[in-house]
């Protein structure tokens, strides 16, 4: 038997000990997964024509089956990509590192500072406008804000041009964004102070020791914006001290709630508002999710990723293994394990991108790369240089901003 087949078993089994369906679940999931096929093969239909910037067809650059990998180029003995990081339908669409700007006796703001995929010719490519950016599916538009935090608009940015389509006026303050799993809809967290102020933290001796957050958060609320008519409501939400200074919302697998991060909680470290500003318990398939593992549920929605649960340590000189756990979305209940010690994006229902760590640090820390695991398989596949956090945020403590294509 091989690893399908146990999976499919272990799903079947454990679905076993579910109570029975709720009525109308077998259409919900049907249409969920008609929704990931529509997006998976076809761009939206002649209904959505005048949203062209978001829903668009696959980008020369990442052309290619589903089982096309494509590791970056690195240059100078960086970790920085050079050129297009991809794995099947999934891309990095766009990477930032962060750097804190003092602003005050004992105030900074971490800024970020992104480098956006050209579709054209599949580089990267520095751009110095944004402080935030969220990238649609199809990877070719970007949704914008500038350079300071909040923002009053937002903006959608043709990646192959650099120029901006078009703007929506935004009375709220904006400080973050991210689109639906459709590509039609975006959800603006909004703030009334900088979601990104930091403060120094001193040692015993006064020096300074670094920077942390802020807290309580200042976010406000969040408005579901329609991308192609730029209408939308604004829903004005209360944040208890449990809630980080940036807590932006994003969509939930099905599109038809939003979800943030908080401090502890039993849901996961997170909470659920439906799209009319109502505050809800966590969906079914959700509500054993951590904030802190971004791949979430499989394209077919029977897995779900968890965090770190193994490691296997090879000595001072080699890199260790890392693997993190594969449950049952709806029960919780692990199913297996797969490589890797920060699961990222799915790229099919079998295989995902992820944090590995390489070389192990003085510190106790570990230099890391973009890997490609699969379930089932001790094989990881290198996408990327290496991160090292000991050389400074700004070089390269990365972070990828995944998109489908």
């Amino acid at each position: 038997m091989n690893v399908e087949e146990l999976v499919r078993d272990s799903l079947r089994d454990l679905a076993g000990e579910q109570e029975p369906a709720a009525p109308g679940f077998a259409d919900r999931v049907l249409a969920v997964r008609r929704r990931r096929r529509t997006r998976r093969f076809a761009s939206v239909a002649a209904a959505t024509a005048a949203v062209v910037a978001v829903s668009v067809a696959v980008p020369q650059l990442v052309s290619g089956g589903r089982d096309d990998v494509r590791p970056s180029e690195v240059t100078g003995g960086q970790s920085l990509p050079v050129t297009a990081i991809s794995a099947g339908r999934t891309v990095v669409a766009a990477y930032y590192t962060t750097a804190t700007r003092k602003t005050g006796k004992g105030e900074g703001v971490a800024e970020r500072t992104y480098r956006l995929l050209d579709p054209g010719t599949g580089r990267y490519r520095k751009d110095t406008r944004w402080s935030y950016v969220a990238v649609a599916p199809g990877a070719k538009t970007a949704a914008v804000l500038e350079r300071t935090l909040p923002a009053s608009r937002v903006g959608l940015l043709d990646l192959t041009t650099g120029k901006v389509r078009k703007w929506y006026e935004i009375r709220m303050g904006i400080g973050g964004l991210s689109f639906s799993h459709d590509g039609t809809k975006l959800v603006v967290t909004t703030y009334d102070e900088n979601p990104d102020r930091m403060f120094e933290v001193k040692n015993a001796d006064g020096g300074v020791n670094g920077w942390m957050a802020g807290r309580p958060t200042s976010r406000n609320g969040y408005m579901i914006l329609d991308v192609e008519d730029g209408n939308g409501a604004w829903w004005q939400i209360k944040s208890g001290r449990d809630v980080p200074s940036r807590a932006d919302f994003a969509f939930t697998d099905d599109d038809q709630a939003v979800y943030a991060r908080i401090v502890g909680g039993q849901d996961g470290m997170e909470e659920f508002y439906d799209l009319s500003g109502k505050k809800i318990t966590a969906p079914a398939k959700e509500k054993y999710l951590r904030w802190d593992v971004p791949a979430r549920i499989s394209p077919n929605g029977e897995l779900a990723a968890l965090g770190l649960t193994k490691e296997v340590n090879l000595g001072k000189e080699l890199p260790g293994k890392s693997y993190s756990s594969i449950r049952n979305p709806l029960t919780g209940k692990e199913i297996t394990k797969v490589r890797g010690a920060h699961l990222l994006a799915w790229v099919d229902d079998h295989r995902l991108i992820a944090w590995e760590r390489t070389t192990p640090l003085k510190n106790a820390g570990y230099k890391d790369r973009l890997v490609l695991v699969t379930i089932g398989s001790d094989k990881i596949v290198p996408l990327s240089g290496e991160r090292d956090p000991d050389d400074g945020p700004q070089r390269l403590a990365w972070e990828p901003v995944f998109a489908e294509r």
